[in-house]
C-alpha cells in the first residue's frame, strides 16, 4: 500500500442496526495511524441471548493497534453509539471527543454505574475542529432525536470522508438547528471522496416527518384527555421531552418523571441548556397527590423493559405509580426490531385495566431519526461523493441504499461487512484486506465472547432442561446407594402418567448394568455410559434430549 493510503473498517454497526464501531486509517500497514467513530452497543433479546444484558464490538484488533490510535470520536450519546465505552475503553486508554451534551450525558452515565473507571472526556464545542494527526475532523450539525447529533467531516491528504453518524432532514426541530445543508454543501463544492453513511430508513420511500407535527399531535392528546396522561418516549430525547412538557404545561398539567434514566437525562439537559424555560419537574413521590386531570406522568420503558417504570404499572406492581379506567396513555416511539413481544405485553397489561393506549399506529406520535429515500438522495446531492459506503442498517437497508445511490449517479458505491478493510481511493473503493472482529457480551459484570459455549449452553437449558444424576461407587465399581436424580425443566410425566424421574432413574440403572465388570470401576466410562442412556431414554418418552450431567463419585 502506498504511504498515503487513507482506509476504512467497521467493527460494528453494518448488517445490523445497533454497536456501532467504525475505524479510520491513513498510511501504508507498517506506520498507519488510526482514529475510531463511536462505540456503541445492541441490546440482547432475551429469547436469543438468555441472561445476556449487551453486546459489544470485539475491539481485539484495536487493543493490538493501540499505540497507533489517535483518539475516538464520539457523533452523538445514543447507546448504540457510545454505550460499550465504559466497558472497553479501559482496554484502549485513547484520547475521548465529544461535544457538551454527549459528554455530560457519558459523564452522568458513567457516574450512575458503580465502580465505573474514571474517563477523562475532551469537550469539542459545537461545529468545533479537531486536529489528530494526519486527520482534521469538523462536526457538522445535523437533525437527529437526540441533541448534538454530528457528522463529521474527516480530512486527510488522501481525500475527504462524509461520515454521517444518524442523522435526518427536518427543517422544523423542536430543538437545536437543522440539518447544516450550506457546510454540507460546501464540503461538496471542495470534494468529497467517500459518503459513508445512515441506511436505517432506505427502505422508505418520501420524507421523515418533523418533530414539530408530533409536538402538535401530543399537544392535543395531552390538552384533551379525561384523567390521568403518562408519556413513554426515549429517555435521551430530549426534544420530544421537551415537546412533552410544554403540552403539559398549556393543558395544565404538572409533569411527574418517573424512572432514573429518564431523571439523568433531564438532568443533564437542563444543565447544558437544552430545557431553557421549561418548568420544573415533579418527583414520582408527588403522583399520588396531584387530581387524575392535573397530572402528566412522563415514563421509561417505551421499548417494554421489564424493569422499567411502564411494565410495572402494566402489571400493577409500581410502589408509586398506578394508571385506571379512562386514563391515557402515549408511546411516543416505535419499537427496536426485536422489542415487539415485551412492547405488546406492556399494551396487554394496560388495556386488562382499562387504560387507553395510543401508538403511532393511529397517531403522529412519533417519528423517525433517520433519513428516508428523498433525504438519503438529497445528501447525495449535497455532498457529490466519488464513493458510497452504506452504513448503520441491516443487509436490505444497505442493498437499498447502494442501489439509490447508483441510480443518483455515484460513480463507485460498496456494499461492506464488519471487519472488511477499505481502501478509499478516487479510482474506487476496494476491500483489501479482513481484521478480526466479532462480538462481546455483557453477562452479569463479566465479558464473555459470542464464541464461547456459555450461551448455547443456556439456550440448550431453556429448550430441553437437565437431568442431574449422582451415583456413589465403592472400589469394586458396586453402586453403595441408589443413584441420585434431579430433574430440571422437564415434565414431571411421560403422555402415559410415568414419571419422568423413574424413567431416568430406571435409565441409570439400566446403563450402569449393562456395562461390563472392568468398566463399572471406570469413572468415566460410567459416566458416558449413564448420560447417553438417560438421554436417549428421556428422548424416546419425550422427543427432546435434556442436558445430562452426571457425578460419579468413588468412595
Amino acid at each position: 500500500m502506498a504511504p498515503n493510503d487513507l482506509v476504512f473498517a467497521p467493527l460494528g454497526g453494518i448488517g445490523e442496526i445497533g454497536m456501532n464501531l467504525s475505524i479510520y486509517g491513513f498510511g501504508d500497514e507498517r506506520r498507519r495511524q488510526w482514529i475510531i467513530v463511536d462505540c456503541g452497543v445492541s441490546f440482547a433479546s432475551e429469547e436469543q441471548l438468555p441472561g445476556i444484558d449487551l453486546v459489544l464490538p470485539d475491539i481485539r484488533y484495536l487493543i493490538e493497534e493501540r499505540k497507533n490510535i489517535l483518539g475516538l470520536v464520539l457523533t452523538h450519546g445514543h447507546e448504540d453509539h457510545m454505550g460499550a465505552l465504559l466497558d472497553l475503553w479501559p482496554q484502549l486508554k485513547v484520547p475521548l471527543y465529544a461535544t457538551p451534551f454527549t459528554a455530560a450525558l457519558f459523564e452522568a452515565r458513567r457516574v450512575s454505574e458503580p465502580g465505573a473507571p474514571q474517563i477523562p472526556i475532551a469537550v469539542v464545542p459545537l461545529g468545533g475542529h479537531l486536529t489528530l494527526g494526519p486527520f482534521e475532523i469538523d462536526f457538522i450539525n445535523v437533525a437527529h432525536s437526540i441533541p448534538e447529533s454530528n457528522a463529521l467531516a474527516i480530512r486527510t491528504p488522501a481525500g475527504t470522508v462524509i461520515h454521517t453518524g444518524d442523522w435526518k432532514i427536518d427543517p422544523t426541530p423542536t430543538l437545536g438547528t437543522p440539518t447544516d445543508a450550506a457546510r454540507l454543501t460546501a464540503f461538496g463544492d471542495d470534494g468529497v471522496l467517500a459518503l459513508i453513511g445512515d441506511s436505517t430508513n432506505a427502505v422508505r420511500d418520501g420524507r421523515s416527518p418533523s418533530e414539530a407535527d408530533v409536538a402538535k399531535t401530543l399537544a392535543d392528546l395531552i390538552k384533551t384527555a379525561p384523567r390521568r396522561v403518562a408519556v413513554t418516549t426515549f429517555a435521551s430525547h430530549v426534544g420530544r421531552l421537551r415537546a412533552v412538557a410544554e403540552a403539559a404545561r398549556a393543558a395544565d398539567r404538572e409533569v411527574v418523571v418517573v424512572g432514573r434514566a429518564m431523571e439523568r437525562v433531564i438532568q443533564v439537559a437542563r444543565e447544558t441548556g437544552y430545557l431553557g424555560g421549561v418548568q420544573e419537574f415533579r418527583g414520582v413521590e408527588s403522583y399520588g397527590y396531584l387530581p387524575p386531570d392535573k397530572v402528566l406522568a412522563l415514563l421509561t420503558g417505551s421499548q417494554g423493559e421489564p424493569r422499567a417504570a411502564l411494565a410495572r404499572i402494566a402489571q400493577d406492581e409500581h410502589p408509586d405509580v398506578a394508571l385506571s379506567r379512562g386514563d391515557r396513555v402515549i408511546f411516543s416511539a416505535r419499537p427496536i426490531p426485536g422489542n415487539e413481544k415485551a412492547i405488546a405485553k406492556v399494551i396487554n397489561g394496560l388495556v386488562l385495566q382499562g387504560v387507553e393506549v395510543i401508538t403511532d399506529r393511529t397517531h403522529l406520535v412519533h417519528v423517525s431519526g433517520h433519513p428516508r429515500r428523498d433525504e438519503l438522495r438529497e445528501m447525495i446531492g449535497w455532498v457529490r461523493p466519488k464513493i458510497v459506503i452504506p452504513a448503520h442498517g441491516e443487509a436490505l437497508h444497505l442493498a437499498e441504499h447502494a442501489e439509490l445511490a447508483r441510480r443518483a449517479g455515484v460513480p463507485h458505491v460498496l456494499v461492506c461487512r464488519n471487519g472488511d478493510l477499505v481502501r478509499l481511493s478516487a479510482d474506487g473503493p476496494q476491500i483489501v484486506d479482513e481484521i478480526p472482529c466479532g462480538r462481546l457480551y455483557k453477562d452479569g459484570k463479566l465479558m464473555v465472547s459470542a464464541e464461547s459455549r456459555t450461551v448455547a449452553a443456556r439456550r440448550r437449558l431453556s429448550f430441553s432442561g437437565m437431568v442431574s444424576v449422582a451415583l456413589a461407587l465403592d472400589d469394586n465399581g458396586a453402586l453403595v446407594a441408589d443413584p441420585e436424580v434431579e430433574l430440571i425443566g422437564l415434565p414431571e410425566t411421560d403422555a402415559n402418567g410415568a414419571s419422568m424421574t423413574e424413567i431416568a432413574r430406571d435409565a441409570v440403572e439400566i446403563a450402569f448394568d449393562a456395562l461390563p465388570k472392568p468398566r463399572q470401576r471406570d469413572p468415566e466410562a460410567v459416566t458416558e455410559a449413564v448420560r447417553r442412556g438417560v438421554r436417549s431414554a428421556i428422548a424416546e418418552r419425550w422427543d427432546k434430549k435434556p442436558i445430562c450431567h452426571v457425578h460419579v463419585l468413588t468412595v
